[in-house]
């Protein structure tokens, strides 16, 4: 049974191999994803984590198979940013990340947040995240040519709580 709650010190380790599984994130990239893993055992960091584990209590199983990571952007009234959704590559495909998005949206509704702003490179091997978020409501709003590195493009889409 799939199982949304928040973080524990004892996940670290399974979110880790969860980001490494994509297979999509540089090692620069994954460094900065556990930063703010770990930033947000910190409430006064600002940064929101829910983790989506595969619970079964008959077996004693609760393995996180995926992670969201938001929080208010600085200096705006009701702006939030979605820094990280990942999901087991294994388990891509089965409404995982649908469920930590909604999630992300349900929250910020709840503190009366305005949108939802997501980041992410316009490289090739990017298209199943961007089709993601477009099948999620997202719209497009800005491309910015070569930002990450040449070649490289920065996508900003919207989501509305």
């Amino acid at each position: 049974m799939l199982v949304l709650r928040e973080l524990r010190a004892s996940d670290r380790p399974a979110l880790e191999r969860l980001i490494r599984s994509t297979n999509a994130f540089r090692e620069d990239e994954v460094e900065v994803a556990l930063e703010l893993i770990d930033a947000s055992s910190d409430p006064a960091k600002g940064y929101l984590l829910v983790v989506a584990a595969d619970v079964d209590a008959a077996q004693g199983r609760d393995e996180p198979v995926g992670y969201a990571c938001w929080g208010l952007t600085p200096l705006t009234d009701g702006a939030y940013d979605l820094y990280w959704i990942v999901v087991d590559h294994a388990q891509q495909g089965r409404g995982i990340g649908r469920k930590l998005l909604e999630h992300v949206r349900t929250d910020v509704r709840a503190r009366h947040g305005r949108l939802v702003i997501i980041e992410t490179s316009g490289k090739p091997d990017y298209a199943y995240q961007r089709a993601f978020y477009e099948r999620c409501g997202g719209t497009l709003l800005a491309r910015y040519p070569d930002f990450y590195r040449l070649g490289d493009d920065k996508l900003v889409y919207l989501v509305r709580p």
